[in-house]
């Protein structure tokens, strides 16, 4: 399993990097409004930021568009490039295409059968849209529950993303997600609880430790 922060905010990913257990970065064309900086130079930044895999989504519409898009963004960020490409007709065409030369993933699934097309044309990751599957379909964490079984015994794991609280991480994994990728509050979120820190303060109050010198 593998958290990763979703964002393309330079400050933000430096954050998750000082936490230690952020795996990598994923990014998608409104994030990367955000920066101050152009595509370009955010991903060339937010590289140097993470040990880990970082996604670029692919923003053309025709066949050929993205291919040359997925080839420009592998150069720019280099072997740790994972490519998210939309689940459309040709978004499976192109995942077919690159994925022999670049590990892509299919993001945008809202359905078990284009979480097996994922699979059939080479993707690496499949991507729900936890939150947004449950406003629009019903029921996010079925979404993903049914993608874990279709994809069960291959090896195309599930990302979870648009997570809105950690009850909600927490029921993702639980239906069959492998990796979470949060922004950095819910990253936050989902490493407190106040009765963990209840806890803390009563055997600080009550107990004794160390003498730091």
């Amino acid at each position: 399993m593998a958290i990763y922060l979703d964002s393309a905010i330079a400050s933000e990913a430096e954050l998750a990097q000082k936490m230690g257990w952020v795996k990598g970065i994923t990014t998608n064309p409104t994030l990367l409004a955000t920066s101050e900086l152009s595509p370009e130079e955010t991903l060339k930044k937010l590289v140097t930021l993470t040990s880990g895999p970082l996604f670029y989504q692919l923003t053309a519409s025709d066949f050929q568009g993205m291919v040359k898009e997925g080839q420009t963004a592998r150069d720019l960020i280099g072997d740790r490039t994972i490519l998210k490409v939309p689940a459309t007709p040709v978004g499976f065409e192109v995942v077919a295409h690159l994925s022999p030369d670049i590990p892509c993933s299919v993001t945008a699934i809202y359905s078990a059968a284009q979480a097996a097309v994922a699979r059939e044309a080479g993707a690496k990751m499949a991507i729900a849209y936890v939150n947004r599957a449950t406003r629009l379909l019903g029921d996010g964490i079925a979404l993903v529950r049914s993608m874990a079984d279709v994809l069960k015994g291959s090896d195309v794991e599930i990302l979870a993303a648009s997570i809105k609280s950690p009850e909600e991480a927490a029921a993702s994994l639980q239906a069959g997600a492998h990796h979470l990728t949060l922004p950095l509050a819910m990253l936050r979120a989902i490493s407190s609880h106040q009765l963990s820190q209840q806890t803390v303060e009563e055997f600080n109050h009550k107990g004794i430790g160390l003498t730091l010198s």
